[in-house]
């Protein structure tokens, strides 16, 4: 049985702060970040915005853009590191959210008897959740599901991660009809625990916070967005899982190459150019070339070949990368619909071709894999205008990317929007507190 990916579609969010202004306040050369890095444009929620909006905009989309009937979906899966409750899944707020957007078209409840979780392993959280229901779809002949990877990457203003963030989602659709991608069965896979990236519960004395209830606890945990990272220390582990994974690949395929006979090398893009800086170690080994030395390293990364095999295999799928920056688990699914749009608009022809995936999270798991390209790829494709969309976003001011940051803001930016978005925290109700509530405007 032939299982893939039959439809799928994005959300990226319509504020973007320019890196060059990033870089101006914050002293850093632009051709760095620009030329150096790929970094362009930072994607950034609005004030109404967070994962599950994220996840419930591509979901609706992918929904109403290829016509499926919500009810034959078995199974909404997230990846997410973003998770907005310790306990209730990010997913049921998307899931909600949509449900009642479509009840007037499909009736009341409409996922009722869809099974619906959340998935983390930081940035390859929705990898997982894609082999999952692979593995569901092929042991069930006929159930589709759909996989969704939504984050926002943030980190501590004026941080070493700060010009990385991003975020926004995208929605697969996974069934016995892979109209855009079938996926082979042989999954190369490495796991190290280590702490590269991490968002630990942090802990505070009560003293250190005002107007707490005198039966509140003498050390309060709290848990924040901003992760706790090396960054040097992360790419290493990077590179370590990817060489393992890729290894493990080559073990089960008996394959001396296979990145040769790769049309697209689809990465986890933490920046735009981080794919092609990891696998310049795996073009060494794989061609026999030197590697020990900073001089040698240097010399492969800028060698005619590796130039070449990059220009060819990598450089499109690292275009919308550059502008929006990290979306942890969706950065490598917009890597696949960045290359493959840039195909689409050029009237390459991609059927039969194959395309080799190396995900990784930190903590730390790489996943190697491969798909090929359905005849169908471009009934999918045309209806995505990634490029276009992402043309038709609304620049904000240094000032007002740090009021957003600092969570200073109490509406929305943008006047005028439409689509998902948090209605309101209950903050009095004690069998509710905290619960969110979202709307469609």
């Amino acid at each position: 049985m032939n299982i893939g990916i039959e439809a799928a579609t994005f959300y990226v969010p319509k504020l973007y702060l320019d890196i060059k202004d990033l870089a101006e306040k914050r002293s850093i050369e632009a051709a760095k970040l620009e030329k150096g890095l790929g970094l362009h444009k930072m994607a950034l929620a609005d004030v109404h915005e967070d994962a599950a909006t994220f996840a419930a905009e591509s979901l609706y989309k992918l929904i109403t853009d290829y016509n499926i009937n919500p009810g034959e979906i078995s199974r909404i899966y997230l990846g997410t590191e973003s998770a907005l409750d310790a306990a209730k899944p990010t997913a049921t707020f998307a899931m909600q959210m949509v449900e009642k957007k479509l009840a007037e078209k499909f009736g009341e409840r409409v996922f009722k008897n869809c099974d619906v979780v959340d998935l983390t392993f930081a940035c390859i959280g929705a990898i997982d959740a894609l082999q999952n229901c692979i593995d569901f779809c092929k042991a069930n002949p006929g159930k589709k599901a759909v996989i969704i990877a939504s984050d926002y990457a943030k980190y501590e203003l004026a941080s070493s991660g700060e010009y990385t963030q991003g975020g926004g989602s995208v929605a697969v659709l996974i069934s016995d009809k892979p109209n855009l991608l079938e996926f082979e069965s042989i999954w190369g896979v490495a796991t190290e625990s280590v702490f590269d990236f991490f968002k630990p519960r942090r802990i505070i004395e009560k003293n250190q916070v005002q107007n707490l209830p005198e039966t509140t606890s003498d050390k309060i945990e709290i848990h924040t967005d901003e992760p706790v990272f090396d960054g040097q220390y992360s790419n290493q582990c990077y590179q370590n899982r990817i060489k393992e994974a890729y290894e493990h690949y080559k073990f089960q395929t008996n394959i001396k190459k296979p990145y040769e006979n790769w049309r697209f090398l689809i990465f986890h893009l933490p920046y735009a150019f981080h794919g092609k800086r990891v696998f310049t170690e795996l073009f060494a080994i794989e061609n026999n070339l030197s590697f020990d030395t900073l001089e040698e390293q240097k010399a492969v990364a800028k060698s005619e070949n590796y130039l070449k095999f990059i220009n060819e295999k990598i450089e499109t799928s690292q275009r919308a990368s550059s502008e929006i920056g990290n979306m942890y688990t969706a950065s490598i699914f917009m890597a696949l619909l960045s290359a493959m749009q840039v195909s689409f608009n050029e009237n390459e022809n991609l059927a039969g071709k194959e395309i080799g995936f190396l995900a990784y999270g930190s903590g730390s798991k790489a996943k190697v894999f491969t798909a090929k390209i359905s005849e169908n790829w471009k009934m999918v494709v045309e209806k995505w205008n990634l490029f276009k969309v992402l043309n038709q976003r609304q620049k904000i001011d240094f000032e007002t990317y740090e009021k957003l940051h600092r969570k200073q803001l109490n509406s929305s930016i943008q006047d005028n929007y439409s689509g998902f978005g948090l209605d309101k925290i209950e903050r009095e109700n004690p069998f509710s507190l905290g619960a969110r509530f979202y709307s469609f405007k």
